[in-house]
């Protein structure tokens, strides 16, 4: 790994050196992009110790941020650059700064705190295919649960995944336990546009596999997440539900502004998932659980229409800008 402080300086001396946007889009590509560094010594971070990735994950977004933040700056400076000609008998006007978008301050949120409890990050592909999304999932072909996510079919018997849980079957047929990962990303579903429904919208999943696994380590998961993203003192009740890929299934609440609110799902893993990826759910139990960012993000900002995240709209955001 890294020494951190020596990769932070490096990257701002590079950045200091850079004359025009185009070696500046570079630069932010080569860090931040998908395959940037940054990215990928995050996804590595699986490979050390929970101690230090608990460390170094916290180091790598303060460092993403930084770099974030002198990005947008070095553009600024490089767009007034450009200009050949100054009036400078206009008036000053002042420049203001952009920050980050709630959706993206929440999933960073979210993605530390798992991180901090020792889980690691996996992704997969948003085109996938029937087994990942359903039928591997106990979901087969005819049944009714198919019913409850009208699904973006594509040709080829592809579609558009419609949770983060084809990653989770794909990391269990990939890796034997124990298994400790989130999976957060983009899905997809026919829903109409409305104050609570978005046909794109961003989903975090968690999956822990292991010799003896309970409800209570759940419970005690579920717990410490809220109180991390809320507060100590909130009340959480968890109350029985159904998922075809769980069983038994919870629904997880929280006692907010004078009423109770749904906020995830989760769940002991279904054997028959178990079965599906080869791992003997007479020696592995596991649990798994999903959120929806933007309704997290809802809850936590007070906001009752999710149109409001897609709208760019300047006031808003700096409503809740710092969150």
């Amino acid at each position: 790994m890294y020494n951190l402080e020596e990769f932070k300086l490096k990257a701002l001396e590079e950045l200091e050196k850079i004359k025009n946007l185009k070696d500046l889009s570079e630069f932010k590509t080569k860090y931040l992009g998908k395959k940037g560094i940054i990215t990928e010594m995050i996804k590595n971070l699986k490979t050390l110790a929970l101690e230090e990735r608990k460390v170094f994950g916290a180091k790598l977004n303060e460092i993403k941020e930084f770099l974030e933040e002198k990005i947008e700056r070095k553009k600024e400076e490089l767009l007034d650059l450009e200009g050949d000609f100054y009036d400078i008998s206009l008036l000053g006007y002042k420049r203001e700064f952009g920050n980050i978008h709630p959706i993206t301050r929440v999933f960073n949120e979210i993605v530390d705190i798992f991180l901090s409890m020792g889980f690691s990050i996996e992704d997969g592909p948003e085109i996938e295919e029937d087994w990942y999304n359903f039928t591997a999932l106990n979901i087969p072909k005819y049944h009714p649960a198919r019913d409850m996510q009208d699904t973006f079919y594509l040709e080829n018997n592809k579609l558009l995944r419609t949770h983060t849980s084809p990653i989770q079957i794909r990391t269990m047929e990939r890796k034997n336990p124990p298994i400790r990962i989130i999976a957060p990303g983009r899905v997809f579903r026919r829903d109409e546009l409305d104050a609570t429904h978005s046909p794109v919208f961003h989903q975090l999943e968690g999956l822990y596999v292991d010799k003896n696994v309970s409800l209570s380590d759940l419970k005690g998961t579920i717990q410490i997440f809220i109180h991390k993203l809320f507060s100590k003192d909130i009340e959480i009740k968890f109350r029985p539900s159904y998922f075809p890929f769980t069983e038994p299934s919870l629904e997880v609440l929280i006692y907010k502004d004078n009423k109770w609110l749904e906020i995830l799902g989760a769940g002991m893993v279904h054997p028959n998932v178990l079965k599906n990826c080869n791992i003997n759910p007479e020696i592995y139990s596991g649990f798994a659980f999903g959120l929806g960012i933007e309704r997290i993000a809802m809850i936590k900002y007070n906001i009752n229409d999710i149109r409001l995240f897609y709208e760019n709209d300047i006031k808003f955001l700096k409503q809740i800008k710092g969150g």
